[in-house]
């Protein structure tokens, strides 16, 4: 049976992985801080079926016990927030890069034999030429682009030096079921127009994103991880190729939830450190492996709402 290790598994993509993993018949490991704020294992209903290991990804005891025998290493955890990214950008920095460096210095050290990482469009930077691939220079102009830009090129070193097979991911904005971080678009929209209230809106509705499901995020990770150790070395984008304003998904939301209130919009451009427009091409993750995305964005949203709608009638808290 394959043993495979997911840093950040409490987390909203590291629980789907999770449960995908488990459903797959690994078995299942997962780092992750001492009292991790997200619920998503016990949400999925599987927190009892992973072997927990608490600890944060600098501390490198606890990141070799968690590595120790897996065949598979996942990394996803993540300080993931462009905000308090720039307000804390040395914890940011330790967390992203160093936490990074730690992990695939215990994969090196213990043999693991396939390492995704998780790094994200935002490495790019700015770019007024979109959408973005994986060749293009990677260009960061905030903290958070700049930890995800340094962790995604220190990952891939580590295959030309000592031939980790190790690949990134450079995932587009994920939505889907089991986000609670509300700070995002689209769980506050949800929430907001179940509760019969405004959303709250950080921008003017202009930015430019892709958003994919977060069940064809997961399938990206495992593509990704099925190309290995071939593809050793390389960057892959996954998206959906369709980007959507702010403003189409606020419209979506609401036809979805049949509100008729109008958002707040905070201010009237995109927030200082958040690139305006951002879509990638996934082109090369499909040739490699056959991945596509393969959920609507209609159909997402439903789902999500449904999804939302229910953990508010069982769970508010």
């Amino acid at each position: 049976m394959a043993r495979s290790l997911v840093t950040g598994g409490q987390g909203f993509i590291g629980g789907h992985l999770c449960l995908a993993l488990l459903e797959r018949g690994d078995d299942v490991v997962v780092l992750d801080l001492p009292g991790a704020s997200g619920r998503a294992l016990t949400l999925h209903g599987i927190a009892g079926e992973v072997e927990p290991v608490e600890g944060d990804v600098a501390d490198r005891g606890a990141v070799d016990r968690a590595v120790k025998g897996a065949d598979s290493v996942f990394h996803l955890a993540a300080r993931t927030l462009v905000g308090p990214a720039a307000e804390d950008p040395a914890g940011t920095f330790r967390s992203n890069v160093e936490g990074t460096w730690t992990v695939l210095e215990a994969c090196r050290d213990n043999g693991a034999g396939r390492v995704v990482i998780a790094s994200s469009d935002k490495a790019y930077g700015p770019s007024d030429s979109l959408p973005y691939r994986e060749a293009d220079e990677l260009r960061p102009a905030a903290p958070y682009e700049g930890s995800k830009a340094a962790a995604d090129v220190i990952a891939r070193s580590y295959c030309d030096s000592w031939g980790l097979p190790v690949a990134v991911t450079r995932l587009a904005n994920v939505y889907g079921g089991g986000d609670l971080n509300f700070s995002r678009l689209i769980p506050e929209l949800v929430t907001a127009y179940l509760a019969d209230r405004e959303p709250r809106i950080r921008s003017d509705g202009s930015p430019l994103r892709d958003f994919l499901h977060v069940r064809d995020a997961v399938g990206a990770y495992l593509a990704i991880e099925s190309v290995l150790p071939a593809h050793g070395g390389e960057a892959f984008n996954a998206g959906t190729g369709e980007p959507r304003t702010v403003a189409e998904v606020i419209a979506s939301v609401k036809a979805a939830t049949g509100s008729h209130r109008d958002p707040d919009f905070l201010c009237d451009r995109n927030p200082d450190g958040e690139i305006d427009s951002q879509y990638v091409d996934a082109t090369k993750l499909g040739e490699a492996s056959g991945w596509c995305p393969n959920m609507a964005f209609a159909d997402g949203i439903a789902e999500a709402v449904n999804w939302y709608r229910v953990f508010a009638g069982s769970d508010p808290d």
